[in-house]
């Protein structure tokens, strides 16, 4: 490893026990020791916005110039590194589409893993390998025989692998679908997700020890997004959810459907009883997307598309000539009434925090509740 990278991994480590709220010091010197210019290999994809929307061009590692990509590597930042399944090395040109695998930020990979109450000789099974990075983190600290993880995609797997390999460790590593049951080493004390769920998968609970935790990013196609840290018990789990602002790529069998074809259609109109803006606060967002969760948004501000590519429903909204805004409402599923329903319940409750929310996994069902279990709720589409 070149003495750039060294130095800017050790800057790193500081950076993320100084100013990100890293407390546990045993991850902050796994950050210092794992190479993540590894885990990148040798291209990633650098946005570049333009008026016909993002094109991903890839970047490509320059040996001669190690100082410059290993000051990439340990930026705090995350780096795409496959586009609609094409590899940044197997990039020729800048591409259109969306992110499929990325290097997601250390401090937010590291403060997950602080969050899930990771100790010394837990077995962890972790969803979503992607690019290495956090396997190779989770081998430094608990040691490469502690830790399963499944990936998805037999490229992005094939490369992890690699750059495992490079770092000298051996984990078991799977190809399959992270969401159904694995059964190697299970029970597990930890399963940890680096990719959105919409529910939690039921394989999920009987891989975990009653007493284990399941710490996932829970999502849905509005954008809305918390993460999850619940504790099984016989039968379910659960547990509230934490504070931490986060985003993460959905599981693909999770990720919303095509909308390739759709159009905008009048429907009945009313005015709105929330100013549409409301979407654009985070915890808001997420307490509408619990009232219509097969719902996409589209749009912000004062317009805003709510679509359910499934039925056709939509909500579109727009300001009122005469103050306030109007809605328009079409198909079977009112999604505007429904989304203001669920935020005006939050606002009767104060506006509450994520953190004031939970989630109980039961054999009848995932509820999301409101300060606690006997609160008002709503159900996940699981």
């Amino acid at each position: 490893m070149s003495s750039s990278a060294a130095r800017h991994r050790q800057e790193l480590a500081g950076l993320l026990a100084s100013e990100k709220g890293v407390t546990d010091r045993r991850w902050i010197e796994a950050v210092a020791a794992v190479p993540r210019e590894l885990f990148l290999g040798d291209a990633v994809f650098h946005p570049d916005d333009g008026a016909q929307g993002t094109l991903w061009r890839p970047v490509r590692r320059d040996r001669t110039d190690p100082e410059t990509w290993s000051r990439m590597a340990y930026a705090d930042r995350s780096w795409v590194t496959q586009v609609d399944g094409v590899l940044a090395e197997d990039a020729t040109r800048a591409l259109p589409g969306a992110p499929t695998s990325s290097s997601t930020l250390p401090s937010l990979v590291v403060k997950m893993l602080e969050r899930a109450e990771i100790a010394e000789g837990d077995r962890v099974l972790e969803i979503g390998t992607g690019t290495g990075y956090s396997t190779g983190l989770l081998c430094e600290r608990l040691g490469a025989g502690q830790v399963t993880s499944v990936e998805f995609d037999p490229a992005v797997a094939a490369r992890a692998r690699a750059a495992l390999e490079s770092a000298g460790h051996a984990p078991a590593l799977i190809v399959g679908d992270g969401l159904t049951a694995y059964d190697r080493d299970a029970e597990y004390d930890r399963l940890i997700a680096t990719c959105s769920v919409r529910y939690i998968p039921a394989p999920w609970i009987w891989q975990v020890r009653d007493g284990g935790t399941i710490t996932t990013p829970l999502s849905g196609w509005l954008g809305g997004t918390v993460l999850a840290h619940l504790t099984v018990e016989p039968g379910g789990a659960g547990g509230r959810f934490l504070p931490d602002e986060l985003s993460f790529m959905f599981a693909r069998p999770h990720d919303r459907p095509s909308r390739a074809h759709y159009l905008l259609r009048l429907g009945e109109q009313r005015e709105t009883r929330i100013a549409p803006a409301v979407l654009d606060d985070p915890a808001a967002r997420f307490v509408a997307q619990l009232g219509v969760p097969s719902a996409e948004l589209l749009g912000a501000g004062d317009h805003v598309v709510l679509l359910d590519v499934a039925t056709g429903s939509q909500a579109t909204t727009e300001p009122a000539p005469g103050g306030g805004w109007r809605v328009r409402q079409h198909g079977p599923l009112r999604l505007w009434d429904a989304a203001e329903d669920a935020i005006e319940t939050w606002r009767e409750a104060g506006s509450p925090p994520v953190s004031a929310f939970g989630l109980t996994v039961a054999p009848q069902g995932q509820r999301v509740w409101l300060g606690d279990p006997g609160g008002p709720s709503w159900s996940l589409p699981a």
